[in-house]
Parts: C-alpha cells; structure tokens; sequence
C-alpha cells in the first residue's frame, strides 16, 4: 500500500506555517496540555501520537478555537490566532475534520458539502470544488443525494474530510480520522490524505494508529500526558526503539 511509502512531498518549503510555543489549556482545574512547542511547516503532514488522554485533541482544538488558551501562543503565518472565535479561524484557511465526524445525518451529502464551503474566499469555485471532492471520494458522488445517516462509517469520514477541503484549507486538521474503520477502508483514507498533501494542503494530523500515521507523515510530534516528549522526522521516530515499544506496540 502506497502509505507505507516515505512521503515524498516537493511542496515542503522550510516556512513555518503554524507555531505553538509553551501552549497550555486548562477544563476547569485540569491542565489538559502543558507548554506544548512544536511547528508545522508548509507542504508537510505533521502528526500528533500519544495514548488517550495524552492532549491530542486539545491541541487541535487549541488551533481550532474551539478551546481557550491558558498560556502560551499559537500563531499562523506569523499572526497570534490564539483565543480567536472558531468562525474566524476557518475564515483564515484553517479547516478541521472533528474526531466523531461531526457532520449533519439528516442533510444529504451534496448538502454537507455545500455548508462545508460558507467560509470558502472564493464561491465562484463551489461547482467545480464539488466535482474535485467527488473525484477523491467516488463513493460520495454515488451517494450524493443521499442523507448522510445513511452511510456507511468509513463513508461518513470521507464526507467528513470532502466537507473540510470545501472551504479550501491551506492548512487541513484530521482528528482520528481512522477511528472504527476496518483495514482497507483505513489503507484508503491513509492515501487520500497523502494525496491531498500532495496537491499542496498542510496536514495535522491526530491519530491513535501511530505506525500508518507516522509511515505518511514528515514530521511527528508524540505527547505524553499534556506534554511533548519527542519529536522530529517521522523516520526518525520510526526507527526509535523507545517509540516503537510505547507507541507501535513492539
């Protein structure tokens, strides 16, 4: 399968796209992320391992704006988007794929993807970004007109990611987007993110299966318990006997 290939990605330029520096979040008294520094650079699929509860999510949400900031920055192209309302962060080319799908059961498929395009810079496009998605996922153009509720679950997470790029991301947050999915429905999402990399979207990428994230990625963040433990080349971690036995259960 093609995903366990080292990406080759030409589009990766050295610029740094998204930047967390000492970011932390608090739920109430809990501090469920604790000084998290990383970056993201243009062109690379960045992903974030650790077990449950490590503060995946959180840091997603953090970029999101679907959390609040305690401490600490996130800044996009060189702009403090911390603490930004959600809205306006999709208005700066920033979309997510939300763990749980998040997407409306009772709308047809052509109609979620049309609400994923509200915040699109230009609607002239709709057409012909509808198209594009149904190129990716040839299964959605089947199902177009159906209700969303009706799909099958490795369906819905390929509407939930058609729905994202809608709004034309330069930068594409997956959360999890593996989860529940059996093996070859999962092989095949692995290749469509790596294809949507290659068409020129950045990619943070959340993910419990840590081996096929790590096999697509550039670059690999692991967070323990709100913190980062390591990070660097998704080779590099790939080859790390210590992130092996914790993280890809050898």
């Amino acid at each position: 399968m093609s995903s366990t290939n080292t990406p080759v990605n030409t589009l990766a330029t050295g610029e740094v796209l998204l930047s967390f520096k000492d970011v932390g979040v608090h739920y109430g008294a809990i501090e469920a992320i604790k000084g998290v520094t990383f970056d993201v650079r243009k062109g690379e699929i960045v992903t974030l391992i650790g077990a449950n509860g490590a503060g995946k999510t959180t840091t997603l949400r953090a970029v999101s704006g679907l959390v609040k900031v305690s401490k600490g920055s996130v800044t996009y192209k060189g702009e403090t988007i911390s603490n930004l309302d959600a809205h306006l962060i999709v208005r700066k080319r920033i979309c997510q794929a939300p763990e749980g799908r998040g997407i409306f059961l009772n709308l047809s498929v052509e109609e979620n993807l049309d609400l994923g395009a509200w915040a699109a810079p230009d609607k002239s496009t709709l057409k012909a970004d509808l198209e594009h998605s149904f190129e990716l996922f040839p299964r959605l153009k089947e199902r177009r007109k159906q209700n969303a509720g009706t799909l099958s679950g490795g369906e819905q997470q390929m509407l939930a990611i058609a729905r994202a790029l809608m709004g034309h991301p330069e930068l594409l947050l997956l959360d999890e987007p593996s989860l529940g999915l059996a093996p070859q429905i999962i092989e095949r999402i692995f290749e469509i993110i790596q294809k949507i990399n290659q068409e020129g979207k950045t990619v943070l990428l959340v993910e419990q299966n840590a081996l096929q994230a790590l096999q697509i990625a550039h670059q690999g963040v692991v967070l323990e318990t709100g913190k980062v433990v390591t990070q660097g080349p998704a080779r590099q971690l790939l080859a790390s006997d210590e992130v092996r036995k914790a993280y890809l259960g050898e």
